[in-house]
């Protein structure tokens, strides 16, 4: 054998090493690149995938915003009651003044009139009063302490002594808390 073909003949491992890293190349760009109907169908996913979190989102601004006109609507006259409320106070107050005077009778069925048909309106507008009585338990969540005087017996402490001014609930929200005395 000639020196030519011993050449040849012999195998070179970097050859091999060649050989097979192009052909590794070879099926890494086949995998990478895909076909046009390929591509499409992944572009089409995602638009899909895009369009149903939109609609998504869109379906819960619905909801919000409906929820929001909802709430507002019952709370609307929120102001307007919230004002009336010292008027509604007043003609308590007057009612309790009224009952000590047996002489003014009259004057007593005029005021009751005039009060229960403020009342009965500011009911049909959703307004309540929150029933609170001594010897309830105080719930800091519900009840406004404006004093703590010492209970006259053991079992009121902790509880409602006297209410100072009645609260009220408009729907289920409530616009003023029951201020009240409560025995320590």
């Amino acid at each position: 054998m000639s020196k030519k073909d011993k050449n040849t003949n012999v195998e070179d491992p970097n050859i091999e090493d060649q050989t097979s890293t192009t052909a590794e190349a070879g099926v890494e760009e086949q995998e990478v690149v895909k076909s046009p109907e390929e591509q499409m169908q992944d572009q089409l996913v995602a638009e899909k995938d895009k369009f149903m979190r939109l609609f998504a989102e869109f379906e819960n601004y619905k909801k919000r915003t409906t929820k929001e006109r909802i709430e507002l609507f019952k709370t609307a006259s929120k102001d307007v009651v919230v004002a009336m409320l010292p008027v509604l106070d007043d003609f308590e107050r007057a009612l309790s003044h009224i009952e000590d005077d047996k002489e003014a009778e009259e004057l007593r069925k005029g005021v009751l009139l005039i009060y229960n048909k403020l009342v009965n309106t500011l009911e049909q507008k959703g307004l309540s009063k929150l029933e609170v009585r001594q010897g309830d338990v105080f719930n800091a969540d519900i009840h406004e302490a404006i004093t703590q005087i010492p209970a006259p017996s053991e079992d009121l402490k902790g509880k409602i002594i006297d209410v100072v001014e009645h609260g009220y609930k408009l729907g289920d929200k409530i616009i003023r808390f029951p201020k009240v005395v409560i025995g320590q």
